[in-house]
């Protein structure tokens, strides 16, 4: 396997080399890193995958500031990379820019759903389906009646989840509570594991026994401090039972690392000026069951989602989205 990988300089500009034009791929991870066990090291992990198959090779920056995304998607445009994946709707005004100067560049964007342009693929997430599944999951494994969700950042993205994850625990147990704190405003929020224990530690404190974490390298304070005070966690985007085994009920998976491959698998053919929707149906989200939780879920809590994954699939079930109504019906 062949990794190109590019660093930021100390005068915090992206440094990227400005040898002749090459036509590899190329992710720009957001804030918080590749290795934030969580979503930018799902993407780190699809670009991985389509390295070692194929032999072939990836440019990627670690972004320091927001002040940086459009630099680097410039840079890398301007090198010849193609096509260059951005993870986040951090990216959505810098690459709306970007990809009008470089048209015969083709572009990819994670949890974007809202730009226009010929040369951009949007993939967005159906993360309200697999947070209803690990709703059923928390309630069901309960034996306070009280959950807990803990978000990253407040804003309508993070409220989907949130708002999944409640519809599944009242499916399973309409008597559950549900406890949510966001942890911040800013991005900031994405990377404060501190701030992650504290409001674990809070809801605890309400009664909750099982708390989700959809708030990215925070999460990983929410994971550590469940553990250290013997309630259960759940993780996300990527499978984060490992963490702590026999802790993490479950990880809602959102499979960032399938968009990335497939990005990087259609290569310059990729097909532009398209949203691509991944949600149960086409294994876009879903929850871990692996050697670390698998004593955690019972029988009938696997046959509950199973049933309930089909009959969301099916539309026999319609989980609340709440970035199309901002509001959520069981709050």
């Amino acid at each position: 396997m062949t990794l190109m990988r590019t660093f930021l300089g100390a005068a915090a500009t992206v440094a990227i080399s400005t040898a002749a034009a090459v036509a590899d791929p190329a992710v720009i991870f957001d804030l918080g890193g590749k290795f934030d066990k969580s979503f930018n090291e799902a993407a780190f992990n699809g670009a991985t995958r389509w390295a070692e198959e194929t032999g072939g090779s990836f440019l990627e920056v670690e972004i320091q500031s927001e002040a940086q995304r459009e630099q680097a998607l410039r840079r890398f445009a301007e090198r010849g990379a193609n096509p260059i994946v951005v993870t986040g709707f951090g990216y959505a005004s810098a690459l709306d820019t970007v990809s009008k100067e470089f048209p015969d560049t083709k572009f990819a964007i994670i949890d974007v759903n809202w730009l226009e342009g010929d040369n951009i693929r949007q993939i967005a997430f159906a993360e309200h389906e697999g947070s209803y599944l690990v709703g059923m999951l928390a309630a069901m494994a309960s034996e306070s009646n009280t959950v807990g969700f803990i978000g990253g950042m407040d804003i309508p993205l993070i409220s989907r989840f949130a708002c999944g994850y409640a519809q599944g625990v009242k499916a399973a147990n309409p008597d559950a509570t549900v406890v949510q704190n966001m942890t911040g405003t800013t991005p900031a929020a994405w990377n404060d594991p501190v701030k992650g224990g504290e409001l674990t530690r809070t809801q605890i404190s309400q009664g909750a026994d099982v708390i989700f974490a959809a708030a990215g390298g925070t999460g990983l304070g929410v994971l550590q401090t469940a553990a250290d005070e013997g309630v259960l966690s759940i993780g996300v985007d990527s499978n984060q039972n490992h963490l702590h085994p026999g802790s993490v009920l479950t990880s809602m998976l959102k499979r960032v690392d399938n968009a990335v491959y497939d990005v990087f698998s259609a290569g310059e053919d990729l097909e532009t000026g398209v949203t691509l929707a991944m949600g149960l149906e086409n294994n876009g989200v879903g929850f871990s069951l692996d050697e670390f939780n698998e004593s955690l879920l019972t029988e009938e809590m696997r046959a509950a989602v199973a049933e309930a994954s089909a009959k969301i699939i099916a539309g026999e079930v319609v989980v609340h989205d709440y970035m199309s109504d901002e509001s959520c019906p069981v709050n």
